[in-house]
């Protein structure tokens, strides 16, 4: 009995034994499951990864190619800076001459071969035109006076012309830009001459009769008038802007505006600043304005024609060598007398030159009369312009040969 007792108690160590090592197995095996479950994501967070390391590269590369270009371009940016600097020290005996770049013929030529875009043409020509603006300066800053404030249209006529980094000094009249260069203030100025839309401007050429100023070149701007105001068009009761602008856009303006007070001011930059201060109060001025002036565009170009240009005249004391390209303006007086006027014309039609403008406004004073404003293709120096100019001469009271300088393209 006593043997029998003791084979069941170790029986029972035996089976008491072999518990906890099934529990720890299957604690192993939970463990193992856990681990294996827990390691199942890595690879797909793996495969994630894989994509942006990609990405990565691929920007990193192109960064890197957009360096080597931008590095590329500012070289050849210099190199043609360095060019155009010896080239205008070896054109010493013309101020002037150098300015020519910026619109000569065969620099706009070549631009326009060379470009295949996606750049449009004249975003190419405002490169060129900074370029040689910043190389002119190393030599000399140009001094001009313009009719302002910032941002009228003379405004961008005289970056057209000069770029940014002439010395670009506003003034409050047509008056003050002639006298500022006829006193030695600025080496140019510039002004408005003609409209496509109400022709001459009649300030401009009363002032070459009161000064001995020249025309040294000329620019096209085509002008296009925004609405711009602070406020919704329901709520407009007033617009600025100069005469010019308004009659540009007098159409328009009655149509679409008729419950709106025309205000009169002496320039579109002026006309925006108001718009910008005074509630219920609108400008007609450029995009530019907007910008500078943080007003909303609330109609885009309102102007009656949509071809509207206006020629600016670039005044000083310089003479322009002959282009090919060339244009001359002669201020004439002839006697009042039947069929005088004929007879001066036709100098012209003799000698086959293409007259292109004329324009009439009375003499001062008590003299009866008139003073004619003209402008034909070609240059003073041309063998065919200098014998009209002689036979103009014979039959004239008084002549003025305002100057020959290259015809411009236009800028839109």
């Amino acid at each position: 009995m006593a043997k029998k007792s003791v084979s069941k108690k170790r029986v029972a160590k035996k089976r008491v034994a072999k518990k906890p090592v099934a529990r720890k197995s299957a604690k192993k095996k939970k463990r193992t499951t856990s681990t294996k479950t827990a390691s199942r994501p890595k690879p797909k967070a793996a495969v994630k990864r894989k994509p942006a390391r990609s990405t990565r590269t691929r920007s990193s590369s192109s960064g890197s190619d957009l360096q080597k270009l931008d590095r590329e371009i500012v070289d050849l940016l210099n190199r043609r800076a360095a060019a155009t600097i010896k080239l205008l020290e070896a054109d010493a005996k013309s101020a002037y001459g150098s300015l020519d770049a910026v619109v000569n013929t065969e620099l706009t030529a070549t631009l326009e071969s060379a470009n295949s875009g996606p750049l449009p043409l004249p975003a190419i020509r405002n490169v060129f035109r900074e370029l040689i603006s910043g190389a002119r300066c190393k030599l000399r800053t140009h001094r001009v006076a313009y009719l302002g404030p910032p941002y009228s249209f003379t405004h961008l006529a005289a970056i057209e012309r000069f770029g940014k980094s002439a010395d670009l000094c506003p003034v409050r009249t047509i008056a003050a830009v002639f006298e500022e260069v006829n006193r030695g203030h600025a080496d140019f100025g510039i002004v408005p001459i003609e409209n496509s839309t109400d022709g001459r401007v009649v300030d401009t050429l009363d002032m070459f009769t009161r000064l001995p100023l020249r025309i040294c070149g000329e620019v096209q701007i085509g002008v296009h008038h925004h609405l711009l105001a602070r406020c919704p068009r329901s709520e407009i009761v007033e617009i600025y802007s100069k005469p010019q602008a308004l009659s540009q856009c007098r159409d328009w303006l009655a149509r679409n505006m008729p419950q709106a007070r025309l205000i009169e001011v002496t320039s579109t930059s002026t006309a925006a600043q108001l718009a910008r201060d005074k509630p219920g109060a609108a400008a007609v001025a450029s995009q530019q304005a907007a910008a500078e002036y943080h007003l909303d565009i609330i109609a885009s170009s309102i102007e009656d024609n949509a071809n509207n240009v206006t020629r600016f005249a670039v005044i000083g004391d310089e003479t322009c060598e002959p282009t090919g390209h060339d244009r001359t303006a002669v201020l004439l007086q002839i006697p009042h007398n039947p069929g005088s006027l004929a007879d001066a014309l036709d100098a012209f039609k003799r000698n086959k030159i293409n007259l292109t403008w004329i324009e009439s406004f009375p003499l001062r004073g008590d003299e009866v009369g008139y003073l004619f404003f003209m402008d034909f293709e070609g240059h003073e120096q041309d063998p065919k312009i200098k014998r009209a100019l002689g036979e103009l001469e014979k039959k004239a009271v008084r002549m003025e040969v305002l100057g020959s300088y290259p015809r411009s393209i236009r800028a839109s």
